[in-house]
């Protein structure tokens, strides 16, 4: 419970500053709804060119995007850790944050909310919704517990690597990272497994498991049972990686000496 507390606490002062700044929250907000649309159009133009991507339709690639978009800012609202080298380790301020009583990841957590990514959410579910009516899907009452649980399960695989990828900094606080290039690879998850060749889809599935993001979650929606056991591994992997990242980052904690000479 003191942690909820804490969270809450959290939650209301970043909201109280974000709203004494509506505009920007706003231009924030357009900027996102304009990058999602360009690569909306890059699915529409590669499919101005062909119906069927193996065996997948527009519709279907435009569903699991949408699908896609929906962990992916849940995990932008609450895991946004793309400069703990630079901020964490590089300047220090993993000290400040190791004298607190509260876990430092929790703190970190806290401290790199940006609550206006879960505004793609809705550009996510606007997307899905529209893919679905022109596939005349079905879905049933317990549906949206189930996209809850996949939802929660495509943010934990996230969240699991990219943690995992900062915890390096703990052995080695060297400028360089590795983020941006693995953010270039999460977006293979938008798309149907597939398509890409045995190697990739492996490393999608079980190394680097961006597939259970987007694609393998989507796929019971659509009602692909030849992906429904996949598909219902999204919360166990993403329990898995979570708990793998968390373990990483208690070992680099303790490994940690401070900043310093």
């Amino acid at each position: 419970m003191f942690y909820v507390s804490v969270f809450f606490q959290y939650m209301s002062q970043y909201l109280k500053t974000k709203l004494q700044y509506r505009t920007d929250l706003f231009v924030e907000f357009f900027s996102d709804l304009m990058f999602q649309a360009v690569n909306l159009i890059f699915i529409l133009v590669v499919f101005g060119h062909t119906q069927v991507l193996n065996g997948w339709t527009r519709d279907e690639i435009i569903f699991i995007y949408g699908f896609f978009l929906v962990p992916f800012a849940v995990f932008g609202a609450f895991f946004n850790i793309w400069d703990f080298n630079e901020r964490y380790i590089v300047r220090g301020e993993m000290d400040r944050v190791l004298t607190r009583p509260v876990h430092s990841l929790f703190q970190i957590i806290l401290e790199r909310m940006e609550l206006e990514s879960l505004l793609g959410a809705i550009t996510g579910i606007i997307i899905m919704i529209y893919a679905g009516s022109r596939l005349d899907l079905v879905f049933h009452w317990y549906d949206i517990f189930i996209f809850i649980l996949f939802v929660l399960g495509g943010t934990l695989v996230y969240a699991g690597i990219f943690i995992s990828l900062a915890t390096i900094s703990f052995w080695s606080d060297a400028r360089s990272s590795i983020m941006p290039m693995m953010y270039n690879i999460g977006n293979y998850g938008r798309y149907p497994i597939d398509i890409y060749n045995r190697v990739i889809r492996y490393i999608l599935t079980w190394i680097l498991p961006f597939a259970f993001v987007g694609v393998y979650p989507s796929a019971y929606f659509l009602g692909k049972k030849e992906w429904y056991g996949y598909a219902f591994l999204t919360p166990v992997m993403g329990l898995i990686f979570f708990m793998i990242a968390v373990f990483l980052w208690n070992a680099g904690v303790k490994r940690y000496r401070g900043a310093g000479n």
